[in-house]
């Protein structure tokens, strides 16, 4: 069973069209990255998801259900506009919101300390939020969203602001409990974080689809017909190769772009003759030039 589908949302505000006849189906169990430029429809899409907001036309299906509203203790959500109260310590915190999602009294205690331990915040446990630095913020919130042990965990711009330490912490909690069944849908603009976590991905500007399907679906349909290469030797001769139509050189590593329909083979082939080989790799095409690709700098503000 898919854990959640849309079929031809739509979303207005005024004359803006936030979200237009958006169709989304995330597999239970799944990573699901929600990516587009900032106005793209990504944090409406997940309001709408939460029943915080309703769409216009168009019907959702969460967990199951009718609507996000009728499974909510089953849903954490972690909004882009974080809420703390900061005369609280964040053990408080925690505590706190472990009980309005329904966890046991008899486990909150265990729970808190076990979330503060994950985050690494247990030595910050009896400090007030107001003492914690921006990045604890960021964590803290991530744990009071994932305390309860929520069956869909939707996560708005979860890594803004973080350092590549703490980064890395919450990438590892969210591959962990996908892999114990929850399913994870997150926003985000950093193209390079979606493609090392999620096993779907969906690409929407202006409020409608662009690419919807796994990383390697995408990239298929995305060939970038070049090579990566690092030669030893004089490499004059590259751009008189009839199968090269450019050359861009770094020292000895080089981006060999190909004439359509050449084969890479034949490149090395020739290659091999006058010059060392040090590497030589087909370059795959990423995320992040797809993405460039298909929405260019048509950037408008937050959804």
């Amino acid at each position: 069973m898919d854990a959640l589908e849309l079929d031809s949302v739509c979303k207005s505000f005024g004359d803006l069209r936030a979200v237009d006849s958006l169709s989304v189906r995330v597999p239970s169990g799944s990573i699901y990255g929600l990516l587009g430029p900032n106005g793209a429809g990504k944090t409406t899409t997940l309001r709408m998801i939460t029943n915080i907001i309703r769409p216009d036309s168009g019907r959702i299906q969460v967990l199951g259900e009718p609507s996000g509203g009728a499974v909510k203790d089953r849903i954490g959500y972690m909004p882009e506009e974080r809420g703390l109260y900061r005369k609280m310590t964040a053990a408080r915190m925690l505590a706190y919101f472990g009980s309005i999602k329904g966890v046991a009294s008899g486990e909150l205690a265990g729970r808190v300390r076990q979330w503060l331990k994950r985050v690494d915040l247990s030595d910050w446990a009896d400090r007030k939020v107001e003492e914690l630095s921006r990045g604890m913020h960021q964590k803290l919130q991530f744990a009071l969203t994932c305390m309860s042990g929520p069956d869909l965990l939707i996560l708005d711009e979860p890594f803004s602001g973080l350092d590549p330490v703490n980064l890395d912490v919450l990438k590892g909690i969210i591959l962990q409990m996908r892999d114990e069944g929850t399913t994870v849908i997150f926003s985000t603009h950093v193209m390079h974080e979606a493609e090392r976590l999620c096993d779907f991905i969906l690409l929407i500007n202006k409020g409608r689809s662009v690419l919807d399907g796994t990383l390697e679906q995408i990239r298929s349909g995305h060939r970038t017909h070049a090579v990566s290469a690092e030669l030893e030797g004089e490499t004059g001769f590259l751009e008189g190769l009839p199968m090269v139509t450019a050359v861009q050189r770094d020292g000895r590593r080089m981006e060999i772009a190909l004439a359509d329909g050449a084969d890479p083979q034949e490149l090395l082939v020739a290659l091999a003759g006058k010059v060392r080989v040090l590497a030589f790799e087909v370059k795959v095409a990423s995320l992040h030039e797809i993405f460039v690709q298909l929405v260019g700098s048509d950037n408008a503000q937050d959804s």
